[in-house]
């Protein structure tokens, strides 16, 4: 029986190298297509790669922790026409059976809320990642774990290990993603309080307990390490930013503008849309006005949206709008593709989905590719306003500082409003000085008066 060897493709645009995280297969292992084989890592993504032979595992050629180039062979199949699909003991088809009740209960009595949303889908079989039309990817069990099983009619059951006592599961009722989010976030999914139908944790839940243990309050600080120094090697995501920053700092002369803002109307705003039918299940916050903002500022101000090259300037009829996520991992920056067609409730789904997917690690290469502009919102970190670097080939980035009350003279008298400080930063060589002032003021004036953007 004829091996076959599994290159390492490119799943990105471009993509020169990877490095092998972890290999969900041992050599003996049978295997099918589209099984997933190995999780890797990319200047910025997690990717898992999946199987294009049905076989039995001969040989991983790459140790984790090894970064390789794109087209390096790294794992050997002993390839057959089809292999068996793994057993699934009666056991696990019950409990599956059991969680396909408890997740159609949930989803019926959840319908059009958040929860309901957040149900994980199981698809078709993706297509292989290098092999065709990229196809979402598959979701993880550990090696020897059966794969799971979806009862027929029911989109939102997942099987559990025949391994995992019921009774333990039931401790805590978290779905598999708001799972692996307290894990990244260092949640104890025990000490956090469920506010989810027939009490299920949320991601919103699990966001929650992390701000309460966070940097900037009730983290305990711990002891001094007992090594004097720490060698961290500059790789993967730490090496893409740092080229990237470096680049952007040293190639673009950055220049940059503030402005203090009442944002009151803002946050009524958006009280209204979260009470609005319209919006049930969908996250809504002040960055959505904020983007929404943006994208009309740069209809007024077009060259704010450009990119720059020694023979010529591009200018951008389009906004693929970018978003600085700090997650686990570092700093991604994926953007939502033609943001300006999007209605402002499309926008708020398409910021959900994407906040979300790169919490969970799962931001791939084409979503952070072809970025015009971008948002960071270092509010949520508590800061006030900072002097972003611009993302690498772009014009222009806004900074939405936090959002808080603060004594604000209305009509001649002091009141307490919501306010905020915007500040952007530019490439000088593109955008003036009033260009820049004229951009910023069109931003505020909608943060002031989001009634602006039914004109």
């Amino acid at each position: 029986m004829a091996n076959s060897e599994f290159i390492l493709p490119d799943v990105g645009e471009g993509l020169t190298e990877a490095e092998i995280v972890s290999w969900k297969v041992k050599p003996g292992d049978t295997v099918v297509i589209n099984q997933v084989l190995v999780e890797i890592e990319t200047a910025k993504s997690l990717v898992e790669l999946p199987s294009p032979f049905a076989g039995t595992v001969a040989e991983l050629l790459v140790d984790e922790g090894q970064t390789v180039d794109v087209g390096t062979p790294i794992i050997t199949v002993a390839a057959t026409s089809s292999a068996p699909a793994p057993v699934i003991p009666e056991a696990s088809l019950d409990e599956a059976n059991a969680i396909a009740e408890t997740a159609r209960t949930i989803s019926s009595e959840s319908a059009g809320s958040a929860a309901a949303a957040a149900l994980p889908e199981e698809k078709s079989a993706p297509n292989l990642v290098g092999y065709g039309a990229k196809g979402h990817g598959g979701s993880r069990r550990r090696r020897g774990e059966p794969a799971p099983v979806t009862p027929t009619g029911d989109v939102h059951a997942v099987a559990r290990p025949a391994s995992v006592p019921a009774a333990a599961a039931s401790a805590v009722i978290a779905r598999p993603p708001v799972r692996k989010l307290a894990k990244d976030l260092g949640v104890d999914l025990a000490e956090v309080v469920p506010t989810g139908l027939a009490g299920e944790i949320t991601r919103d839940d699990v966001v929650r307990q992390a701000k309460q243990a966070s940097v900037f309050r009730n983290i305990e600080t711990p002891a001094w390490a007992d090594e004097r120094e720490e060698k961290i090697p500059v790789k993967g995501v730490r090496k893409a930013i740092a080229t990237a920053m470096v680049s952007s700092a040293f190639t673009a002369p950055h220049v940059s503008v503030f402005v203090d803002i009442d944002a009151t109307r803002t946050m009524e705003f958006v009280k209204r849309l979260k009470n609005s039918p319209d919006f049930a299940g969908v996250r809504v916050s002040p960055l959505l006005i904020v983007a929404k903002a943006l994208i009309w500022a740069v209809r007024r101000n077009p060259t704010v949206n450009s990119s720059w090259t020694d023979q010529e300037i591009t200018v951008h009829h389009y906004v693929n709008l970018g978003i600085a996520a700090a997650t686990p991992r570092g700093l991604l920056v994926p953007n939502v593709k033609d943001a300006q067609q999007l209605s402002l409730l499309e926008l708020a789904k398409a910021l959900e989905q994407l906040t979300l997917t790169a919490r969970d690690g799962k931001t791939q290469p084409a979503e952070m590719a072809g970025g015009t502009i971008t948002i960071t919102n270092v509010g949520s970190f508590g800061m006030d306003t900072g002097t972003p670097i611009l993302n690498p080939g772009e014009a222009a980035i806004l900074a939405m500082g936090t959002i808080k009350q603060k004594p604000w003279i209305v009509d001649g008298e002091v009141r307490p409003r919501f306010v905020t400080t915007v500040a952007g930063s530019f490439d000088h060589r593109i955008v003036d000085g009033d260009v820049a002032s004229r951009f910023i003021a069109d931003v505020a004036s909608i943060i002031e008066e989001p009634a602006l953007l039914l004109d």
